[in-house]
């Protein structure tokens, strides 16, 4: 698991060499309103306008730069875990038909804002009280372009599935402790006698879990199986403001693991716990 859920906007210029296999007037924009709402709207929202700062608003934007942008991330010539994992998932007519939709929108001012999805708010896991006597710590990860080192922990349920070889079962809890690295007089990161960055100020905690139906609830696009996703404040509260959307997209190419980015770290531990 990993907490970088930083997302690229489509508002970014990059030449992109394509042709359409779809006219504007033969475009399908009530098929795009639906593939919208099931894909694009949890980020960028069902009428256009993002449901945060950090996400462009798509309604009103040229129809050619959308198609072409969706296509580059379809392809990789764009970058963005988030985005690649989305678009990847898209046909062509898809694609067509959303940027047409989209394209058709009223544009908005650039700091208007749509409402979270109240379903992908990052609300269902909830904090595991008394963890570091139950969990077992299985990795520790340095994140230099973060200046971050996170540390991971898997419950009983988890570990035991990792020994095991299968699929995480309903129960199953991975989490993990972000911490500010403790920097040197360059703002450098200093490295620890382990090999890792020395952990000053703790920032965060990151959760997955996976409970039956939890899969129910997020759109078919971004569906992990049942894990959903949590980021919660030093106090243990749950962070507002969270959009889930973004964790289950970056997470989501990893269907082959489970979902899991550090799996074989965790099968290494459970090995070795034998």
């Amino acid at each position: 698991m990993r907490n970088n859920h930083t997302f690229v906007a489509l508002s970014l210029f990059v030449p992109v060499l394509f042709s359409h296999g779809i006219s504007a007037q033969t475009a399908d924009t009530t098929a795009g309103e639906a593939t919208a709402a099931e894909v694009c709207a949890a980020c960028h929202g069902a009428n256009g306008i993002s449901v945060s700062d950090d996400i462009p608003n798509l309604a009103g934007q040229k129809r050619t730069y959308l198609t072409g942008q969706l296509k580059a991330f379809r392809g990789g010539d764009r970058k963005s875990a988030l985005m690649n994992a989305i678009a990847s998932q898209l046909e062509d007519v898809e694609i067509e038909n959303v940027a047409a939709f989209f394209a058709g929108l009223p544009a908005s001012p650039g700091q208007a804002t749509s409402s979270l999805f109240p379903d992908l708010v990052g609300d269902l896991v909830t904090f595991p009280k008394g963890y570091r006597d139950t969990f077992t710590h299985y990795t520790t990860i340095s994140f230099p372009k973060r200046k971050q080192v996170r540390r991971y922990y898997a419950n009983p349920s988890a570990l035991a599935a990792a020994r095991a070889g299968g699929a995480f079962p309903n129960g199953a809890y991975l989490f993990v402790e972000v911490f500010k690295a403790k920097l040197d007089a360059d703002g450098m990161p200093v490295t620890g006698d382990d090999g890792h960055f020395m952990a000053d100020q703790l920032a965060v905690y990151t959760a997955m879990e996976k409970q039956p139906g939890w899969g129910d609830t997020a759109p078919e696009i971004l569906r992990n199986g049942d894990w959903r996703y949590a980021v919660f404040g030093t106090d243990g509260a749950h962070k507002t403001g969270l959009n889930e959307a973004k964790c289950l997209a970056c997470h989501k190419p990893l269907d082959g693991q489970d979902y899991v980015f550090s799996i074989e770290a965790l099968k290494e531990k459970a090995a070795s716990a034998n």
